[in-house]
């Protein structure tokens, strides 16, 4: 990644697609955010808007989608439509469901955040953790959150942001 002061925004990593031959082409960069990009995840359905979700230290998480129209490799690859924000520290790590309908955001702020892609609402804020959270995964079945902290700890937590179990 490649940080350019003088525009104050992130460049994300080159993106390639490959074809059906296997051999990647470059699709060119996406850009947005005002800090680092600390984790990235791409939906597994098909029929998703969303085609990536970012997380950053500029304490946001952004939805990208494909542009209208796209003629060149030097036209946007994919442009943000939603920022999530209210988190007070940098976004370490995210998890999207099976259905790419939700994610789920760790923050250095001790806290993990279940959003609602659609409408970019929070729908919960899971506190618990004493250190910032560095890690966030769903269930397959998406009824349970694992998390894991700079505390040491791993916390097991359900949907509604109940902390069930702690290792």
């Amino acid at each position: 990644t490649l940080l350019l002061p003088s525009r104050c925004f992130f460049v994300l990593p080159p993106l390639a697609m490959s074809d059906p031959s296997g051999h990647l082409n470059y699709e060119g960069q996406i850009q947005g955010h005002r800090g680092w990009v600390t984790a990235l995840v791409c939906p597994q359905t098909t029929d998703s808007s969303v085609k990536v979700l970012s997380a950053s230290r500029d304490k946001t998480l952004k939805t990208w989608v494909a542009p209208n129209e796209r003629h060149s490799t030097d036209a946007d690859y994919a442009v943000p439509s939603r920022s999530l924000e209210g988190h007070a520290g940098f976004v370490q790590d995210v998890a999207l469901t099976n259905n790419a309908e939700y994610a789920l955001s760790a923050s250095w702020d001790r806290s993990l955040r279940l959003w609602n892609l659609k409408t970019g609402a929070c729908f919960g804020k899971f506190h618990g953790h004493t250190k910032d959270v560095l890690s966030v995964a769903f269930s397959p079945d998406n009824r349970h959150i694992l998390s894991g902290g700079r505390d040491s700890k791993l916390n097991i937590w359900n949907v509604k942001g109940e902390c069930v179990y702690t290792l």
